[in-house]
């Protein structure tokens, strides 16, 4: 590069004559010089074709450095490394959440949760570290989850959904939006814990769940649900119904099930790796050794395998159709209402007490299995009324008998 010429009529403005990039000959490179913190100071203003630098140009560009209203290429390359440097230590929610991740690679629910954070929670805090999420914009996507229709995904699990008829899905339901809630309060408390952020500057706001509600049916709905089952052409997801409503297993727990999880000769089965935590067992009834010794055995470990022999990993469709064949109601699950269904039946016959239930139920905790105490409280009644009845029947009885008169009574010998 030649040496520096300074410009006429423009102050502290100087080019240097040097290859011209993208074009055959040379062009001019514009420096301008100047004064910062008593030092003089050179930066390069542009080329003249390929930056189309002018001397008016530059000199703009040289009142802007001294203003300090614009920096030098070299301060640029330093505030953009320095942004770069401080990038690579925040920890945003997704940093964290990957992070997260990563350190539980045994997470029950993963493939949910990760759905629920890359459909809710990403979009309006993945680029934002805990400390910079303000409290109004959580109760903002709570409302909105709670009140807003959705966009319904085109996939899941692999396989695309069937449009709903006016394109959308109804808001989230309370159970749902605190689970949302409840991952983003898992990963900020996590960061917490490791020393990669501070926590929030506040307590996140929940909506109202009403977890007593039971499911149940009546003799004719159940009576119409099995005649359904027996009927239904999808005889895979008939008999998991089946088996729902026979043991009471989370759909979970029987979409994983596998032929080494039953203990025919004993009379259990095995629930690995469940929703309450700790493997558990629970009894083997007659009706569903019935169902599952009846079973063809296919070349799979799982008792209901999907594709491939693969574990199944969604029937809700084949389950819904099979439920509004029997004429049930639209807001019963098809498949975890028939948990419901066998726990109602259970405590509602008065011979089985809520500890055994809890335990036939898999729940970690009695509070759990509360919501069907009135059940059999009902069931008491109706046995404590039959004792009343019956010795009424007693004194009845007894009123009726005519009185012995003196003559009728035995004599003495």
């Amino acid at each position: 590069m030649s040496k520096r010429i300074k410009v006429d009529g423009y102050a502290g403005v100087y080019f240097r004559m040097a290859d011209r990039i993208g074009g055959k000959g040379q062009e001019k490179v514009y420096y301008v010089v100047y004064k910062k913190d008593g030092k003089v100071v050179e930066a390069k203003a542009g080329r003249q074709y390929s930056d189309n630098m002018t001397p008016a140009k530059a000199a703009r560009f040289r009142s802007n450095l001294i203003e300090q209203r614009e920096l030098t290429p070299q301060e640029k390359r330093i505030v953009e490394q320095e942004a770069k440097d401080a990038e690579a230590v925040r920890w945003t929610l997704d940093r964290i959440w990957e992070e997260y991740k990563t350190q539980r690679p045994d997470l029950k629910g993963i493939v949910t949760d990760q759905n629920r954070y890359e459909s809710y929670l990403q979009p309006a805090f993945g680029d934002k570290t805990p400390s910079e999420i303000q409290q109004l914009e959580v109760d903002r996507l709570r409302i909105n989850m709670l009140t807003k229709p959705r966009k319904p995904p085109r996939f899941r699990n692999g396989k695309r959904m069937a449009k709903p008829k006016d394109g959308k899905l109804p808001p989230l339901t309370p159970q749902t939006v605190k689970n949302t809630l409840e991952i983003l309060r898992r990963i900020i408390n996590f960061g917490e814990r490791k020393g990669l952020c501070e926590g929030l500057a506040f307590k996140i706001t929940f909506p109202k769940v009403d977890n007593t509600k039971t499911e149940d049916l009546t003799p004719d709905q159940l009576r119409d649900l099995l005649d359904a089952i027996d009927k239904a052409t999808n005889t895979e997801v008939a008999a998991i119904m089946k088996m729902a409503l026979y043991s009471g297993m989370r759909r979970g727990e029987l979409l994983k099930l596998q032929w080494d999880h039953i203990d025919f000769e004993r009379g259990f089965i095995n629930i690995v790796d469940p929703k309450g935590g700790a493997s558990q067992k629970v009894p083997l009834n007659d009706a569903s050794r019935t169902l599952l010794e009846n079973r063809p055995r296919a070349d799979s470990p799982y008792v209901f395998p999907g594709r491939g022999g693969k574990q199944r990993v969604c029937i809700r469709h084949e389950a819904n159709k099979i439920k509004e064949n029997a004429g049930l109601p639209k807001d019963f699950r098809a498949l975890h209402g028939l948990r419901h269904v066998y726990a109602s039946m259970l405590a509602s016959s008065g011979k089985v007490d809520m500890y055994t239930l809890q335990k036939l139920l898999t729940h970690k905790s009695p509070q759990m299995t509360q919501r069907y105490a009135h059940l059999r409280d009902d069931a008491l009644k109706q046995a404590s009324n039959l004792a009343g009845n019956l010795i009424d029947e007693v004194v009845k009885a007894k009123e009726k008998e005519p009185e012995k008169k003196v003559e009728d009574l035995p004599k003495r010998k």
